[in-house]
């Protein structure tokens, strides 16, 4: 089993930042990608961003310039640096990761979310 334990998030006022953390632990055998989503009140949940293990990244078009994903991973965290914050980024945020894990299966698993409020 797997798990992803999220935190950093909270209130901010409008243009200002906030940086999220996943960290996964558990029967890792190593991590494909690691992302993050985000789901606002009545809509789908989005990608966000997400960074593979060779460091390679993409970003939704509405957080990009103003988020940053980065990796630890010899660590198996992710980062979720945010700046310029507004109203609109405010949502539950989810990490995910991609997962091969020591029976050598790869799965797909999701952190139990953190709620990020952006007020104007």
């Amino acid at each position: 089993q797997v798990q992803l334990v999220e935190s950093g998030g909270g209130l901010v006022q409008s243009g200002g930042s906030l940086r999220l953390s996943c960290a996964a632990s558990g029967s890792i055998f190593s991590i494909t990608s690691m992302g993050w989503y985000r789901q606002a009140p009545g809509k789908q949940r989005e990608l966000v961003a997400r960074i593979n293990k060779g460091g390679f990244t993409q970003y939704t078009d509405s957080v990009e310039g103003r988020f940053t994903i980065s990796r630890d991973n010899a660590n198996n965290t992710v980062y979720l640096q945010m700046n310029t914050l507004k109203p609109e980024d405010t949502a539950v945020y989810y990490c995910n990761a991609l997962v091969v894990t020591t029976v050598l299966w790869e799965y797909d698993y999701w952190g139990q979310g953190t709620q990020v409020t952006v007020s104007s």
